[in-house]
């Protein structure tokens, strides 16, 4: 496992070189960091180099850093975050790239690089609202098209800011204010004097 990820980083620095702009190399992965100008040239690198062939884009996540580890976060907030797999190689990368603009987070589209990254691009721009400049068909896919948010962002509601239900006067479906009163859940653990048979 060793000499693999050790060729996996020489090959990395070789192709990349500086283009890489932080290199993380923990728990048998790595993980590279890229600048939101050079993602779609570096995506296309990594596939096409000989060296390299990461023909899978394996998935495709958004990620919300305003707070990260239980502390305020110092850096752009909105990371895209790449997992590849090279078939022929037999190894794996993480390729992250934060968006410079945290108020309207937009990164490139890896859709010609990988058609896979189409429906992933379309749900890490539903859920945490980055856009993916390029994309032919970038809307919503997990939530109702007139929903308003982005849900997996860190400031976003829990309960959300609207409710859907039958209205049998209108005989339609209508949205609404919520109406559940937001709470704080602390869980309570009771254990009796015996818990786990122990005395």
């Amino acid at each position: 496992m060793t000499a693999r990820l050790d060729n996996l980083q020489a090959a990395l620095d070789g192709a990349l070189g500086a283009k890489i702009k932080h290199f993380k190399r923990e728990r048998g992965e790595i993980t590279i960091t890229v600048a939101a100008a050079d993602y779609l040239a570096v995506a296309q690198q990594l596939r096409d180099e000989p060296s390299l062939k990461f023909e899978q884009l394996m998935d495709l996540c958004g990620v919300d850093y305003s707070s990260y580890k239980d502390q305020p976060w110092d850096g752009p907030r909105y990371c895209i975050v790449s997992h590849l797999l090279s078939v022929s190689k037999n190894w794996r990368v993480r390729l992250k790239v934060f968006a410079p603009d945290d108020d309207v987070p937009v990164v490139a589209s890896l859709t010609e690089v990988w058609a896979a990254a189409n429906w992933f691009e379309r749900e890490a721009f539903d859920m945490i609202g980055v856009i993916f400049d390029g994309h032919v068909d970038l809307r919503r896919i997990l939530t109702d098209y007139g929903f308003i948010g982005h849900p997996l962002r860190k400031d976003f509601p829990v309960s959300g800011h609207v409710e859907m239900r039958y209205d049998p006067e209108q005989k339609r479906v209508i949205y609404q204010p919520v109406t559940i009163e937001p709470r704080e859940i602390t869980p309570r653990i009771i254990r009796e004097d015996n818990y786990g048979g122990l005395h």
